[in-house]
């Protein structure tokens, strides 16, 4: 039986009615947990990561990437209709508030995407109180990261370096800085509790290799960076898993590996492109293998004919034991490469020849 789990994105959220009325209270945006099946389509990363220094305290930690830590605000607005529940109708303007960190010192910051989406307005606040105005870069809804730019003078940029996610062990100590619920400069400790987790993104696609960690992570704590005990980078807080909507010690963040393909091309100002097959999969009845829920009408795995309640073996010669095991060899593939899925359908081996897509925006 697969495990259900309630997911929260962790952007704060305020909603300003009219041109004068204050800000209301925090609120969770939450994304749909009722759907226990995984759609394979995700991206390949290799980080760059900087080199490893030394370890340091909490307090050095913070000390150190602090000054590189910024609170975003993003404004919407939308026109209220007649039935409006604000009693002048007008316009009601909504702010999120989540965190980022400084990328380099061209005045790049990056942040989970679910922060600035659909935003009119955008301001970055430095770790000393300055605040300036800030342009999207890009965007990726499928790894829920974006790049912000703004032009600020090189004093006030501080860029954390990128560490290695894949030298990870589940024990290790990290740390989070950010502002929940509007709390600038908060740092919290842990540890990491698990890795390689897979979770959904805004846009219903899959992120793996997702780190878990028990460091207290709120809402407002979206996009602000998870850091190892040298002080670098190696995950972007994303969502935590909560019955309640606070934290409860189970947190996720987007791996540094992840974190330093994406940034680099919206950067370069390229596309992110990432491979796709088209399937939704659970753990089945044997439970080896990753048996298909549902095929997504024109995707490479309708064109190779896979069908729902097929289960794959191997993937590319790969041995398949599990869901995440076939999100894994997926997102090793570019669009375009060729591979040979093997599956089982009513008790008969089949093979089909498959041509990796893009994943449609």
């Amino acid at each position: 039986m697969l495990h259900k789990r309630t997911p929260y994105l962790i952007a704060a959220a305020a909603l300003v009615a009219g041109a004068g009325a204050g800000a209301g209270s925090y609120a969770a945006f939450g994304s749909n947990g009722g759907n226990t099946t995984t759609i394979v389509q995700q991206a390949s990363a290799k980080g760059s990561p900087a080199a490893a220094t030394k370890t340091m305290s909490v307090n050095g930690v913070y000390r150190s990437a602090g000054p590189g830590v910024v609170e975003i605000t993003s404004t919407t607005s939308s026109t209220s209709s007649d039935n409006s529940p604000f009693p002048f109708g007008g316009s009601q303007k909504s702010q999120a508030q989540g965190s980022g960190f400084v990328y380099d010192s061209a005045g790049h910051i990056v942040t989970n995407n679910h922060v600035i989406a659909n935003a009119s307005a955008i301001s970055v606040t430095f770790s000393d109180g300055s605040k300036y105005t800030a342009k999207v870069v890009g965007a990726d809804p499928s790894s829920d990261l974006a790049v912000l730019k703004v032009n600020a003078p090189s004093s006030k940029l501080h860029p954390l370096a990128l560490g290695d996610s894949g030298k990870l062990q589940v024990g290790d100590g990290v740390v989070a800085i950010g502002s929940p619920f509007g709390l600038e400069e908060t740092v919290t400790t842990g540890i990491v509790s698990a890795l390689n987790r897979d979770i959904s993104s805004t846009n219903n696609f899959t992120i793996s290799g997702v780190i878990q960690t028990d460091a207290a992570i709120n809402h407002g704590n979206s996009g602000g960076p998870l850091l190892n005990m040298s002080g670098e980078v190696v995950g972007i807080n994303t969502q935590i898993e909560s019955d309640s909507g606070g934290n409860e010690g189970v947190g996720f963040a987007v791996p540094s590996s992840t974190i330093s393909t994406v940034a680099s091309k919206l950067v370069s100002g390229q596309k992110v492109q990432h491979p796709y097959l088209g399937v939704y999969v659970g753990t089945p009845a044997s439970r080896s293998g990753a048996r298909i829920a549902q095929v997504k009408s024109g995707s490479p795995a309708a064109s190779a004919g896979l069908k729902a309640g097929d289960v794959i073996t191997a993937f590319d010669g790969q041995a398949i034991q599990s869901p995440q095991d076939l999100t894994a060899a997926v997102g090793a593939k570019a669009p375009g490469d060729k591979v040979t899925i093997t599956y089982v359908r009513n008790g008969s081996t089949k093979t089909a020849q498959v041509t990796i897509g893009t994943r449609p925006s």
